[in-house]
């Protein structure tokens, strides 16, 4: 918003435009810049949404006066009155009280419409305002003046010489000043004549109607709209004016009057005519603003303010409340003034002193505290997981909750419906996702985009179902990897795997401290058939992993293998993690015994690393896989294990006898479950 300084100077005493640009701003009201045009300054304001007092010169002025601790100005209204009373011309009707609580209108006989002087179209230009005629001119000036919008009808186009302030029929009808044809729908507050819309309320009049060189007699209109109203009428059909501008946030219902008696009285001295006496105002509803307790240690206890009564009550005065002592230097019963509809509770009457004593006296402490700080709920977890993560070289990720539909039906569990957003910030991302990898493997692509081809992501976020009565919403963490497992080493240049990546998943359960963990076979659409896998931790199935499917890889233009995982973190927190106990260093030597197995290429290693620990040997501590073949002379039908087992003696050595029995436990017990022979050596 821009304000005019020697205007602003009119109306209260201050220095210099800096001056006045720096008081302001350190008050909360700030100004961008400070520009010389001409023999003026032009002070360019961004004020905040809730501050529609301060949308004018006489608002500003009113704050600066505070600040100065002088009065503001306003010219005197003396509009000269003929005898004949409007209410013998004219009349009003208002038949949606709750949407317009107040409506005013005077009446001006014979006006002469013509070019505006020279000062009038200076003043409005220099405020980015074009002239249009003396009659609008004027209406503009006041706004601009006073912050409160008017319109001037031309009385003679009014059928019926009345006003009508009702809600628009469904498919109603109306031509704006700016010429286009507008439908109207039901609900949609307007004014009208005796018969048709004559203007939207609060945000442009009718063509009809409109001011012209042949207009001779003016109605002028000073409202009060429900602010909601102005606000929804105005997007529904695309509207923003100066008007519905200060409408929409909430103008002074006593400003009313005020506001049309200048109106009346600049029109009679700048296009002449005959002010008729009286003005019509009806007011089927009275808005009065809420009487606001204040408690002097309430100020202190938010803003740390060491303050005398008599300060809080000066300050509040000078902005115009009403105060009233309620128990003498400790509380007090404070009235808004009708123009502060931003003032609703005791915390904005704070604000308001905090403003005016001064941001800069706000004692810069720590606010005390009797409670200690603690992590959220498996927040330490979450961080386990991150670390080891990013240890592992990945980088996390944040993705957006809503998602193209197309993709994420690929990844979504079986059964769940996704929730649609009723209004979709993007019209390609209708629903929320049920699934973190859509997200992660876009990421995934743009990184190809851009020439990327190791990537590593992470992702902590939440997935959402459609559920009766509240959607569900559920915490996952998901994984994605490609290209070189270690691509910042030269000496190891190997491409993730199945393996890898499994290696991958067992660091980030490990890290979190859960060692009962499995992996099983898993069939699923997004996964490839034989290199997929369920993570079973304590017997409950807590994620999947493996490499992206082919058909997937085609729709995202993957041209190499790329691997994800995705674990539902809410099963897998609640599970109990295994207790971490310390044992002693072996005093003893490690005993390692390798056998090499012929098994059916069918078989699952996990299943056979199993079977051998659970025969229950104390001395068992480890069984690892060191080899795999395929080749020449091993059966199509087979595959070649090479197998380490390794015994750690604890009181005493191992002797021969007992590795030989513990050796023939293991060989028995293969060839009975897995059908395993010994190779020859």
């Amino acid at each position: 918003m821009r304000i005019s300084f020697n205007w602003l100077r009119e109306l209260v005493d201050v220095s210099s435009p800096e001056d006045a640009a720096l008081r302001l701003t350190m008050a909360g009201l700030a100004v961008d810049s400070v520009c010389k045009v001409d023999d003026d300054y032009i002070l360019d304001f961004d004020l905040t949404s809730n501050r529609p007092d301060a949308l004018s010169h006489y608002g500003i002025a009113r704050e600066l006066a505070a600040l100065l601790g002088v009065k503001a100005r306003l010219p005197q209204l003396r509009p000269a009155e003929q005898a004949v009373a409007v209410s013998k011309l004219t009349s009003v009707e208002i038949t949606s009280p709750r949407l317009c609580p107040r409506y005013c209108a005077r009446v001006i006989l014979d006006v002469e419409v013509g070019p505006s002087p020279e000062w009038l179209v200076r003043r409005l230009e220099r405020l980015g305002q074009r002239s249009i005629n003396n009659i609008a001119d004027v209406t503009n000036f006041v706004l601009l003046e006073q912050g409160h919008p008017l319109h001037a009808f031309d009385f003679d186009c009014l059928r019926g010489r009345r006003i009508v302030v009702r809600t628009a029929t469904e498919g109603e009808q109306i031509k704006t000043l700016d010429g286009v044809e507008r439908r109207l729908s039901a609900g949609m507050l307007v004014i009208a004549d005796a018969e048709v819309p004559v203007a939207i309320a609060g945000i442009m009049g009718g063509e009809h109607s409109a001011i012209s060189n042949t207009t001779r007699n003016v109605l002028l209109e000073s409202a009060y709209f429900l602010p909601s109203s102005v606000r929804k009428t105005a997007r529904a059909l695309g509207m923003s004016t100066e008007a519905s501008y200060r409408f929409e946030r909430g103008a002074d219902p006593e400003a009313c009057l005020r506001a049309i008696d200048r109106c009346a009285q600049l029109i009679q001295e700048i296009a002449g005519g005959q002010v008729a006496k009286g003005v019509i105002d009806v007011r089927p509803e009275v808005l009065l603003p809420t009487q606001i307790e204040l408690r002097l240690d309430r100020i202190k206890a938010l803003t740390g303010l060491e303050l005398e009564p008599e300060q809080v009550e000066a300050v509040l005065t000078r902005l115009g409340f009403s105060v009233e002592v309620l128990f003498k230097g400790a509380r007090w019963l404070v009235l808004p003034p009708s123009y502060r509809t931003d003032i609703h509770i005791e915390e904005d009457l704070i604000e308001e002193i905090a403003r005016h004593v001064g941001y800069d006296r706000i004692p810069s402490v720590l606010p005390l505290t009797d409670g200690a700080g603690s992590y959220l709920e498996h927040e330490e977890s979450r961080r386990k997981c991150r670390n080891a993560l990013v240890a592992n070289g990945y980088f996390e990720t944040i993705s957006f909750s809503w998602v193209k539909p197309e993709l994420d039906m690929r990844f979504r569990p079986e059964g769940w419906q996704p929730i649609s957003i009723s209004n979709p910030i993007d019209e390609e991302r209708p629903i929320m996702r049920t699934s973190l990898l859509t997200g992660l493997l876009e990421a995934v692509s743009r990184n190809f985009s851009y020439g990327v081809r190791n990537v590593k992501l992470f992702e902590f976020g939440r997935v959402y179902r459609q559920s009766v009565g509240r959607p569900d919403e559920f915490e996952r963490l998901a994984l994605a990897a490609t290209g070189e497992a270690w691509p910042n080493d030269w000496s190891r240049h190997e491409e993730i795997d199945f393996y890898i990546f499994k290696g991958t998943v067992e660091t980030l359960l490990e890290s979190i401290g859960y060692s009962d963990y499995k992996f099983s076979s898993l069939a699923t659409g997004f996964l490839h058939p034989t290199r997929a896998a369920s993570i079973v931790v304590a017997g409950q199935a807590v994620g999947v992993f493996g490499q992206l499917a082919t058909q997937l890889c085609e729709v995202f233009k993957f041209k190499q293998p790329v691997f994800v995982c995705e674990l539902n973190l809410d099963r897998l927190f609640s599970l109990t993690v295994g207790r971490i106990v310390y044992r002693p260093l072996a005093k003893l030597q490690a005993v390692s015994r390798d056998f090499s197995f012929l098994v059916s290429r069918s078989a699952v290693y996990a299943e056979i690393e199993s079977a051998v620990m659970s025969l229950g040997i104390p001395e068992l501590v480890a069984v690892s896989l060191v080899d795999v073949y395929k080749g020449g002379g091993i059966p199509e039908d087979q595959i070649s294990l090479c197998l380490s087992v390794k015994f750690q003696p604890q009181a005493e050595s191992l002797t021969d006898e007992q590795l030989a029995e513990y050796d023939r436990s293991i060989i028995e017990l293969l060839q009975m479950r897995f059908g395993a022979r010994l190779r020859d050596k």
